[in-house]
């Protein structure tokens, strides 16, 4: 098969929660395959030293730092973006946090940061790309999902409900926006090595029950997502629309 159908040169991608984690990963890996990424971020410093970093690496980068749970901040970006005759190829909506209690803790307030940051940033930052994309006949729009897109356990119902939304949510771009030449799909990553999950990595009872669980028998690693962004940011996946792939170590295969 052509390495041409996965080279990324000329395509422009923005990474939403990209100054860190699997952001970062993904950026990198689209960088790698010839892209030139937009790093996102709510803290500028942050923004800027990733920028640094992806330029030391020889990658072409810029920085636009807003909060996504800030509909006038995007709004304001994009017009950036178009004023600056910057065009976004590819999306990746990878923004998130996460709250652990249990549901009948939680408060509204807390319910509605973590619905706003995984869920409804997704739905504003990709509406305003897909509005230029439209335009243009074409466009790739990732999301990232999760198991949780698909399981629930104790502790994260928010995050849970909100990637279950991610999944129904590029599922609605897909069926709407497929006829104007965009892709919508989604990456469901397992458990992977990052900081929002510093606290179960450090719990050998949590620890012990995943390691049952999966079939790989370890944590996966943030690089481990740049093969499955980078086949659906590309010609690769022209024809692929409204799924979600899951990078879990086959965890959500085993019973």
């Amino acid at each position: 098969m052509s390495q041409a159908l996965f080279d990324l040169n000329g395509r422009t991608a923005l990474v939403t929660g990209s100054s860190r984690g699997l952001g970062r990963a993904i950026a990198e890996g689209l960088a790698k395959a010839g892209a030139r990424v937009i790093i996102n971020g709510i803290d500028p410093a942050r923004v800027d030293a990733t920028v640094a970093g992806m330029r030391g690496a020889g990658h072409a980068a810029d920085g636009s730092a807003f909060d996504v749970t800030n509909e006038a901040g995007i709004v304001a970006a994009f017009a950036g973006f178009d004023a600056d005759g910057i065009a976004i190829d590819i999306l990746v909506n990878n923004a998130g946090i996460q709250v652990r209690k249990p549901l009948v803790e939680f408060s509204s307030v807390e319910w509605r940061r973590v619905i706003e940051t995984n869920l409804t940033s997704a739905f504003v930052v990709g509406r305003e790309a897909a509005k230029r994309m439209i335009a243009r006949g074409r466009g790739k729009i990732i999301n990232i999902g999760s198991l949780a897109s698909e399981l629930a356990r104790p502790t994260v119902g928010p995050y849970t409900t909100a990637k279950g939304g991610i999944r129904n949510l590029t599922r609605s771009m897909a069926v709407e926006w497929a006829a104007s030449g965009i892709q919508a799909n989604a990456i469901g990553p397992g458990y992977m090595l990052t900081d929002m999950n510093e606290a179960l990595v450090k719990n050998a009872d949590f620890n012990t029950w995943l390691m049952s669980r999966i079939p790989s028998k370890r944590w996966g690693r943030p690089e481990e997502l740049v093969g499955a962004a980078v086949f659906l940011a590309s010609g690769a996946s022209d024809y692929v629309n409204g799924q979600i792939i899951y990078v879990d170590g086959g965890m959500s295969a085993a019973m």
